[in-house]
């Protein structure tokens, strides 16, 4: 019956009525059907201006089937003929440079709350003591940098390099002050906007890290 029937009558569908399908004319008379950009040996024949094309020509270029039934004919299509390809997800963190940046995201920590206890409790605020956080929180970058692998991993990467010259930044601003004998009040962090940057870049890259993907809401800027 299904021979029967496609070869009587050519099985002929109308174009218009299905997606994602081009015509493409060829050097001679025959017009040949490409799908999904992809080119096909599917014959497509002219009739008063319309175009028509062999329904299991058809299905085996989309990779369908067909089912008959009486005077009813089925053309199923599969499921990667009907979908838009998913597009590419963007490779996350890699795992090494989540383990070289955690270390060094903890450094920057220590560094700040060794800064920000001196300050509330009064302490003396040296160079040398601060240097020490310092160096440490910069190895743990350095090994960062070398750890970074992929896009993802080299535009943290910056985010952190940021966190780092910040902290830098308010470290040597402390300590300035101390050297010149300036009063520091122990509650001078908080209206301190660059303590506040840090602390909220801090906040935004440990979401990073929990979600092992890459995000910059321009806290870290």
């Amino acid at each position: 019956m299904r021979e029967k029937l496609s070869h009587a009558i050519m099985t002929l569908l109308w174009l218009a009525f299905m997606p994602n399908l081009l015509v493409s004319p060829a050097a001679d008379e025959n017009r040949y059907l490409t799908v999904n950009g992809l080119p096909s040996q599917v014959v497509v024949l002219q009739i008063n201006g319309r175009s028509y094309a062999d329904l299991e020509a058809l299905a085996r270029a989309v990779h369908g089937s067909l089912a008959f039934n009486g005077n009813q004919i089925a053309l199923t299509l599969s499921p990667s003929a009907v979908s838009p390809p998913a597009s590419p997800t963007a490779p996350g963190l890699s795992r090494d440079f989540l383990k070289a940046g955690i270390e060094a995201m903890s450094n920057v920590r220590e560094w700040h709350s060794a800064l920000a206890n001196a300050i509330r409790n009064q302490h003396p605020i040296g160079e040398n003591w601060l240097a020490a956080f310092r160096d440490q929180a910069g190895t743990s970058l350095r090994l960062a940098s070398v750890a970074a692998s992929t896009d993802s991993d080299r535009s943290a990467l910056l985010l952190l390099t940021n966190e780092f010259n910040n902290m830098k930044q308010l470290s040597d601003k402390y300590v300035a002050k101390r050297q010149s004998a300036s009063y520091i009040a122990p509650d001078s962090l908080q209206d301190d906007d660059l303590e506040k940057k840090i602390v909220t870049c801090g906040h935004a890259l440990a979401a990073m890290v929990a979600s092992s993907q890459f995000q910059d809401d321009g806290s870290c800027q």
